[in-house]
């Protein structure tokens, strides 16, 4: 794939894909509370559109509130382990998985990817997954499925619209960055994957994408106009990681 980027402050970039175009959506998106079935039926839209044009598409999907809600009651009943924090969160990634994977139909793979590294080739042009192991998030199944594919990016779709030299919601001051390497990236976040944590990609992913030379490209999922930019080749807004 080719990348146009330039560092520092944000700016508009473009991106080249090949056929498989894996994503990690985030589960803020698909349920915040409850189903955004709207969001949905237009995501399916989206994908269709390009899935026409011979693309296939992975979709990882997260947890989101309701992960956050299920661990934070669960916790009221008993004293929970890092472990067992992780093993919630990942049944509740499939429950979203297993919805978004009911909107495509017959063009998604009947089965849900819960071991990512049986998976070898696409038999439909939409294949869903959700968690797979405790101690990483859906990112890290995201740029393992994306090596295993032969995808050398991951586009990680959630509510950021790209990654900030700082917590944007804390400081005024931050900027939102176009490009960074993942040396850089891994100075602006925890360097300790733990259960609810909230960064654009995960540490443990960060460590396994640029072992691999995966790139990350950061964009905020609910803005489709922009996500088609982006898998239309044009000037998209959101980070490139590499």
């Amino acid at each position: 794939p080719r990348t146009c980027a330039g560092g520092g402050s944000s700016r508009a970039m473009r991106h080249a894909f090949d056929k498989i175009i894996v994503v990690s959506l985030g589960g803020s998106i698909v349920n915040p509370g409850k189903v955004d079935a709207r969001f949905i039926r237009a995501f399916r839209s989206l994908v269709k559109k390009f899935a026409r044009r011979g693309k296939k598409f992975v979709l990882v999907v997260g947890g989101g509130k309701l992960c956050r809600v299920v661990q934070s009651e669960a916790g009221k009943v008993g004293k929970l382990s890092d472990d067992e924090n992780d093993r919630l969160g990942i049944y509740v990634t499939r429950v979203n998985a297993q919805v978004v994977k009911s909107a495509f139909g017959n063009m998604a793979d009947p089965v849900l990817v819960e071991h990512p590294d049986a998976m070898q080739k696409l038999k439909k042009p939409v294949t869903v997954a959700g968690g797979s192991r405790p101690g990483q998030s859906t990112d890290h199944v995201t740029v393992y499925l994306a090596k295993q594919l032969g995808a050398r990016e991951a586009i990680i779709a959630g509510k950021p619209s790209h990654v900030y030299s700082k917590n944007p919601d804390k400081f005024k001051n931050a900027k939102a960055l176009s490009f960074l390497s993942w040396r850089e990236y891994e100075k602006l976040i925890p360097r300790k994957w733990t259960p609810g944590l909230n960064a654009p990609v995960d540490p443990v992913a960060a460590r396994f994408a640029k072992q691999n030379g995966i790139s990350a490209i950061v964009i905020n999922g609910k803005d489709l106009k922009n996500f088609a930019r982006l898998l239309n080749g044009e000037e998209f807004k959101g980070t490139i990681v590499r």
